[in-house]
């Protein structure tokens, strides 16, 4: 199992591996910084692969932050595993996501983190959104580098198959095509079309998802046409 490496912004690392027989790619994001930060740890049979690809640009044991957006084995399986090799490294996510899960499967105390609240890594500053049940769960959230204004999105803009690491191509179209292939894997909620507008209203140049590559063309944009089809499907579901 191989993953690939491609800084997708200043000091961003966009770190992806395809696993045979499923339907999508799944990307983590190494942010370098003096404490060095991963979103999404992938599951625990990716944790050999990933945290090699890792190694090549920071010391794996040297990472402090461990984030990603919902609790799901993709996004946080291995996060113990990132426990164990890093002494200092903290998990941090939605007051939520601390107090109902975090706070028991983590092998150390997660840092809860308030909506809009900022980390300061040094050379990047990472700011916490919750958005609740978009695109799953309860305690869902997304990150956003204020210093490279690259909003890590999560399971938001989900591509089904192989990608480049990087794309200025529509990102919206791939997405509706893969909920529709894959009805339901997404959490409407009354809510979802305004969570996502209001984070159209940041001031984004890259989003960089976790099943699709990082997208550089209008990012606005692209979250509003998102929004748009969330409402269409709330609004007639099937």
């Amino acid at each position: 199992m191989n993953t690939r490496l491609t800084e997708i912004a200043d000091g961003i690392h966009q770190l992806t591996t395809v696993v045979a027989d499923m339907p999508v790619a799944f990307n983590q994001y190494l942010i370098v910084g003096d404490e060095p930060a991963i979103f999404h740890t992938g599951m625990r049979s990716l944790f050999p692969a990933v945290s090699a690809a890792v190694e090549r640009v920071v010391p794996a044991e040297s990472m402090r932050w461990i984030t990603f957006g919902h609790i799901e084995a993709d996004e946080s399986g291995s996060v113990n595993d990132w426990l164990a090799l890093a002494p200092r490294a903290t998990v941090a996510h939605s007051q939520i996501g601390c107090m109902v899960s975090l706070a028991d499967l983590a092998d150390r105390p997660p840092r809860p983190l308030a909506d809009s609240e900022r980390l300061d890594i040094g050379s990047h500053v990472l700011q916490w959104f919750d958005t609740p049940h978009v695109p799953h769960a309860w305690e869902a959230g997304v990150l956003y580098d204020v210093t490279t204004r690259t909003l890590f999105c999560g399971d938001l803009f989900t591509w089904h198959g192989p990608y480049d690491p990087t794309t200025t191509d529509d990102i919206t179209g791939p997405a509706v095509a893969a909920e529709d292939a894959a009805p339901g894997s997404l959490s409407l909620h009354p809510t979802s079309a305004a969570t996502i507008r209001r984070l159209a209203q940041l001031d984004i140049e890259t989003l960089a998802p976790m099943h699709a590559p990082a997208y550089t063309g209008n990012c606005r944009q692209a979250l509003l046409d998102l929004a748009d089809d969330f409402q269409r499907r709330i609004t007639t579901p099937g």
